[in-house]
């Protein structure tokens, strides 16, 4: 396909991915706050009718009333509001974004040879076994571990530590087997993955077994409803890992770190630690040691990931000014493979001096400040040439 029109269709899947999203996540935070702002009602006329608990709001001029029952009204009205749409559309556009932009990039964007050297469609390969592996292992933990010795749904603490553990190796590997910013992003997929099919898989046919059995006047399973909350409770725990996972890959100086499948794991804990913080304030007085955890956690990836500062020059000396075309035989090595008139990815083409000027200011941030480029150093820039793309720019961009 035309780079201009993969460029397009990144953008549109992109902004379509992001709307979803913030339906799905915004009608998640919002059913967990009602969820945790519930008391007991006094009306004994909502008692009758069976209310276990009820909350009233006030929001954009108006009083909202809304009541939770136990298990269904007496008369279980026809129109039901069913929220599953919002996560299968994030999931499908999220994962038409991954084909568009990794998989049919895989080249660049799946494989680094420096940390795995493999095809490109060994990787694609690869990236679709990571995501499904994903569900498959968390589903198994939850129906195995988490089931109590009468058969019953339990939420209890081996689950999480499991799946933390599981979430741990998954990063790990990801970062042993593809390039930095695929690994970050592969494992915030995988865990979005586990949420969405939490909803097709388990959450939405046992609502819908609960409410065909009331409408036929049947008994209920109680175990769908509580394997329905317990997925749910884990869907609210994965969102911010999720969210971090997918900003942080933006990053070099995360995803280029030694380190980064320590980095990934402290961010994503550090999210996890934020929501709980979120989801307990409802419940109680604010529980500031989490929110404090979840700082230090930041802290300390910031100070793991800051760069090694350049090597200080000798007492005395004055570095030498870089000229236009020490600059340009760096930047025809390094950046011209990607970007020249045949292949002008992201639109930008460097294979001429005027280019290169007009880009001067892009060059510097891109190489220097962001270190986003070359993409995963497929090019093998030095950090001397960094350095001197860097004193270009003290120098004010001379030209040739």
């Amino acid at each position: 396909m035309d780079v201009y029109l993969l460029d397009w269709a990144n953008l549109l899947l992109r902004w379509l991915h992001v709307l979803t999203a913030i339906a799905w996540i915004g009608a998640s935070l919002h059913f967990v706050l009602l969820d945790n702002s519930l008391y007991k009602p006094g009306d004994p006329d909502l008692l009758k009718k069976g209310v276990d608990g009820e909350a009233w709001a006030v929001h954009g001029g108006g009083f909202y009333h809304s009541n939770k029952y136990l298990v269904a009204p007496p008369n279980l009205p026809d129109k039901l509001h069913w929220s599953f749409w919002e996560s299968y559309a994030t999931w499908l556009s999220g994962f038409a974004l991954l084909c568009v932009l990794y998989f049919v990039n895989a080249a660049s964007f799946l494989v680094d040879p420096r940390v795995f050297d493999w095809s490109p469609s060994a990787a694609i390969a690869g990236s679709v076994a990571y995501l499904v592996l994903g569900w498959v292992v968390y589903d198994l933990i939850c129906r195995i571990v988490g089931r109590r010795p009468d058969g019953s749904v339990g939420s209890d603490l081996k689950v999480g530590l499991l799946v933390f553990a599981y979430t741990c190796t998954a990063a790990w590997i990801a970062c042993q087997l593809f390039a930095g910013r695929a690994a970050f992003l592969l494992t915030g997929a995988m865990l979005a993955t586990v949420m969405s099919a939490n909803v097709l898989m388990v959450i939405i046919p046992g609502q819908r077994k609960v409410v065909a059995a009331l409408r036929a006047g049947q008994p209920v399973d109680p175990q769908h409803g509580r394997r329905g909350k317990q997925r749910s409770v884990h869907n609210t725990y994965f969102t911010l890992p999720v969210l971090v996972a997918m900003l942080s890959n933006h990053y070099p100086m995360l995803t280029q770190h030694p380190q980064r499948a320590l980095l990934l794991v402290l961010l994503m804990l550090a999210g996890a630690l934020i929501r709980m913080f979120f989801v307990l304030r409802h419940k109680a007085p604010p529980r500031w040691e989490i929110a404090a955890a979840a700082v230090l956690l930041l802290g300390g990836v910031a100070m793991l990931a800051r760069p090694e500062p350049p090597p200080a020059a000798p007492a005395g000396s004055v570095p030498t000014p870089a000229g236009f075309a020490q600059v340009q035989a760096v930047v025809t090595q390094r950046c011209v493979p990607c970007h020249n008139a045949q292949l002008a990815s992201k639109g930008v083409q460097l294979h001429e001096p005027q280019r290169i000027r007009d880009q001067a200011q892009a060059i510097h941030q891109q190489v220097v400040l962001l270190r986003a480029m070359p993409l995963n150093n497929a090019t093998g820039l030095s950090e001397g040439e960094r350095l001197l793309i860097d004193r270009w720019a003290s120098a004010g961009f001379p030209g040739p």
